[in-house]
């Protein structure tokens, strides 16, 4: 089968003729339909996150059709539309039991730890796999594995009660998502701050009050439009020390600051104003469940969570154009989402 590779940290992907994996008990094979390419890849392509062992196929946003089972006894059947989870876990240890399987002791995530998506096909645990509703697109299934589910979990992490006001720091792949999701979940008022006119656009469109960085102060504004309350909850989906402090500021009394994005750079706060007068509370998040997704679909599949304006473009399994789509979202110069689509002759 083709398979898009890692060979070496720093360098090109590279586009491979592999075996077909041999599936172990309580696995699945499944015909990948669509594959996510996530700006984490580009890290992993330059050796900035570990992934092993190498050489590996990358991706961690897969749909597709089952295609062999190694067990009679299955959940599944050849033909199933599936989505994966990109966390392959034991289901027995510790953190498993106790609900927060992204801390297993043995877990995996898939196109980092083991071999991912960018493929014809991938061989993932069943417990990974989750029914896709025939109203949610492959394309549109793959996606929402990463950056919808985060956006979810963060949402849960944050208790976001209706009622409650959000503000949403970062309005790209994740962000849109974050919005529609926070609406779905009775959020009163959500605000989208970002620097780009394109994403506040589709923010406005999906019911989010537009605050663009660039041309304001993002918190005086914030208080400004809360007349100074703060908002109940903030995600920072950005990953930079600047939005993760304005993330913390802008919250009210018993404020939640859910922190999505990924930085190894320190941020400043204040400590009796920002977090301790207000009892407000700072929030790591880190994935998403896998007991999260089945609400995630229903989303999706009830018209609540519409990715169609955030999936922009479709390219094959082809080593230049993914590698290509990694340079663009290394250098945020990609706009939405890129899917790969194995079936593409020519990219789209």
């Amino acid at each position: 089968m083709k398979a898009i590779r890692l060979i070496k940290p720093g360098q090109a992907l590279e586009l491979r003729e592999i075996e077909l994996p041999t599936l172990k008990p309580g696995e699945a094979l499944v015909r990948i339909e669509a594959a996510g390419i996530c700006h984490s890849d580009a890290h992993y392509r330059a050796g900035k996150s570990r992934v092993e062992p190498l050489p590996l196929t990358l991706g961690h946003e897969g749909a597709g059709v089952v295609e062999q089972t190694a067990a009679d006894q299955s959940r599944f059947s050849p033909g199933d539309r599936v989505c994966v989870h990109y966390l392959a876990t034991c289901g027995a240890c510790f953190h498993c039991q106790a609900g927060q399987e992204q801390f297993c002791v043995s877990g995996q995530m898939i196109g980092k730890l083991r071999d991912g998506a960018y493929a014809e096909f991938i061989a993932v645990p069943e417990r990974s796999l989750l029914p896709l509703p025939a109203e949610v697109s492959f394309e549109h299934g793959a996606v929402m594995m990463c950056s919808s589910a985060t956006s979810l979990h963060a949402l849960k992490k944050a208790r976001l009660q209706a009622g409650e006001s959000v503000a949403i720091f970062g309005a790209g792949g994740l962000g849109l998502s974050a919005i529609q999701l926070a609406k779905a979940l009775g959020a009163a008022t959500v605000y989208a701050i970002d620097i780009s006119e394109e994403n506040l656009a589709l923010a406005e469109k999906f019911g989010a009050t537009a605050v663009n960085a660039r041309r304001v102060d993002a918190v005086k504004e914030l208080e400004k439009l809360t007349a100074s309350r703060g908002v109940n909850v903030s995600l920072e989906l950005a990953g930079l020390p600047e939005t993760m402090r304005q993330a913390v500021q802008v919250l009210g009394i018993k404020g939640r600051a859910a922190m999505v994005g990924i930085s190894d750079q320190s941020f400043p706060v204040t400590p009796y104003p920002e977090v301790i007068n207000k009892e407000a509370e700072i929030i790591g998040v880190s994935d998403h469940l896998a007991q999260e997704l089945p609400l995630l679909l229903q989303f999706a599949r009830r018209g609540l969570l519409d990715l169609g304006p955030i999936v922009r473009r479709r390219v094959p399994l082809e080593a230049k154009a993914v590698n290509d789509t990694l340079d663009n979202l290394q250098n945020f110069r990609e706009k939405g989402r890129v899917v790969i689509v194995p079936g593409l002759s020519e990219s789209a």
